[in-house]
């Protein structure tokens, strides 16, 4: 194991959780939006994590001695087809059906925020183990002089 594998696992959950961050922020941006620039009406995005794969045998070997991961990436981002979206009756909406109503994303503002704060902490939680890990190398370092 590498002297540097937990720094390098909490960079990569540092990055998975800023991509869910932005995913995030542009579903919000996005809650009162009708129509994209193809006319159709904008899709609830959501980020799926994966475990990130092993390159060689010594790591896979590592791994299954019950040793550290090789820490997380992104296995995709999707949109949100299975939830339906909002209909808002609004005769007077450039985009409103002949009935009058309105098809607004499948975007929660309150979900989101939700969403978005268990992100910031997770976010937070892999700052913390970095520099918990920095500040352990660090006094090594300084036990070696």
């Amino acid at each position: 194991m590498s002297v540097f594998s937990a720094m390098n696992i909490s960079a990569t959950g540092m990055t998975a959780q800023r991509t869910r961050l932005d995913v995030i922020s542009q579903n919000i941006a996005n809650v009162n939006t009708t129509r994209d620039a193809d006319g159709n009406t904008y899709m609830r995005k959501s980020v799926i994590f994966q475990e990130k794969t092993y390159v060689s045998f010594n790591d896979a070997l590592i791994n299954a001695t019950g040793n550290v991961g090789k820490g997380v990436k992104i296995s995709r981002i999707f949109e949100d087809s299975e939830t339906e979206g909002r209909l808002v009756y609004d005769p007077s909406h450039p985009d409103a059906d002949e009935k009058g109503y309105v098809l607004y994303p499948n975007v929660n503002t309150v979900t989101e925020m939700t969403n978005m704060i268990d992100a910031s902490r997770a976010y937070e939680a892999n700052v913390t183990a970095f520099s918990a890990s920095k500040n352990m190398e660090l006094k090594a370092i300084e036990l070696g002089k």
